[in-house]
């Protein structure tokens, strides 16, 4: 089958590989229907997440159709149309029982204490064989999985896998509460459907935060006010916008990628922090192998951080989905203490969140397809790929045809 496999740092090729098999009696194989390119796969390529083992296939989000399953998956049939929770989880531990399938004891091939295990990731996290393939095994099955209710199509569905619940579970985090204030910084798939979420919880305003103008005008037509941070100070703006208080809850999702400012009154400060951002992407990015404008990591680790614990009011609550890997270890603790403010952060429980989500898409609710902006076959995902990491115009999620 096709694949996409990541062979190194800036090194990505659509390969032949051999079509999975049953391993485990808990395993399911499916054939997909529907991937998607995540801002995640990017953290792999451009080296600001380390430690990928050769010949990982990439991907954490998917559709398909069972095709086959293994003696212990009793709740599923050849046949059945499913979408892949991106976090593997197997629903029987005390960490799956108590909601919190990100962290299950079971999933992870390198033991209880090692974290969230999910498709296409570094060898922390297994490594486990990702979705932008034509089939893939899914581990733990029964609970990795879970049915699509007739209503709602594989577009639909592919936005369920991960961005979606991703950003519901932001914005529980932030404890959103009906007359609130909500700062969101990044306004990629993610930010985009952490709006959406904001608003679905009562959030009375919701400030969108990003430099690129197609994204903000998305967050724009969701009913967001926007700042542009290459034109104004984001913090002023904010504080403006809050009657000088600050927001009541701000939410990262940008993650270790951040950009500071390279233009505009926000730029003065980025100049004077410009070697804490060196040392910075230094420790989270050792290995970088840019390619004519592609696999760039981010310029300022922490700056989505800073203007968010700046940005938010006193006593406030930071939420933190944006990926940063376990090599980043600089974090403005003091100004957040110093604030009393309450953070909460972490990998989303798929599980948990889907089966909700796929309800509200169903009854029509909300339709994630808003969101998506280009369908491209898997034999064109190296140059979507590359039009998404340089942040093109347009180019603000992609779905992947893995049979087409």
């Amino acid at each position: 089958m096709r694949a996409l496999v990541w062979h190194a740092v800036g090194d990505i090729r659509l390969d032949t590989v051999p079509d999975p098999q049953i391993e485990q009696p808990s395993d399911a194989v499916i054939k997909l229907t529907a991937s998607a390119i995540c801002g995640t796969d990017l953290h792999f390529i451009r080296g600001t997440f380390s430690n990928m083992q050769q010949g990982t296939i990439l991907g954490h989000e998917g559709v398909g159709i069972v095709e086959s399953v293994g003696d212990e998956v009793r709740n599923f049939t050849p046949g059945d149309r499913v979408v892949v929770c991106s976090t593997v989880s197997c629903g029987v531990c005390p960490p799956c029982r108590a909601g919190h399938t990100a962290q299950c004891d079971n999933a992870n091939p390198n033991g209880p204490e090692a974290g969230t295990c999910f498709f296409g990731g570094p060898q922390a996290t297994g490594p486990v064989n990702g979705l932008q393939a034509e089939k893939a095994r899914i581990p733990y099955a029964a609970n990795t999985l879970v049915k699509i209710p007739d209503g709602v199509s594989d577009e639909q569905a592919i936005l369920i896998s991960d961005i979606f619940p991703t950003a519901w579970f932001g914005a529980e985090l932030a404890d959103i509460s009906r007359g609130d204030i909500v700062v969101v910084f990044g306004c990629g798939p993610v930010g985009q459907f952490t709006i959406a979420s904001a608003f679905l919880m009562g959030a009375a305003r919701v400030i969108a935060v990003d430099s690129h103008v197609d994204r903000l005008a998305m967050a724009r037509r969701q009913g967001a006010f926007t700042v542009n941070f290459e034109r104004e100070d984001p913090v002023a703006v904010i504080k403006q916008l809050t009657g000088g208080t600050g927001a009541d809850a701000v939410i990262d999702a940008v993650g270790v990628d951040s950009q500071h400012a390279h233009h505009g009154p926000a730029s003065d400060e980025a100049e004077q922090k410009a070697d804490k951002f060196k040392q910075e992407v230094e420790q989270v990015a050792p290995e970088t192998h840019p390619q004519e404008g592609n696999w760039v990591p981010g310029d300022a680790p922490t700056q989505a951080l800073e203007w968010a614990i700046a940005s938010v009011k006193k006593a406030g609550r930071l939420s933190i989905i944006g990926v940063y890997p376990p090599t980043a270890e600089i974090f403005p603790i003091g100004k957040a203490m110093n604030k009393n403010l309450t953070m909460k952060m972490g990998n989303c429980n798929h599980h948990t969140i889907i089966p909700h989500l796929l309800e509200l898409t169903r009854s029509g609710v909300i339709d994630p397809v808003g969101v998506l902006t280009n369908v491209e076959p898997l034999s064109n995902v190296i140059d979507a790929y590359k039009h998404f990491d340089k942040r093109e115009p347009g180019w603000i999620k992609t779905e992947l045809m893995p049979q087409a």
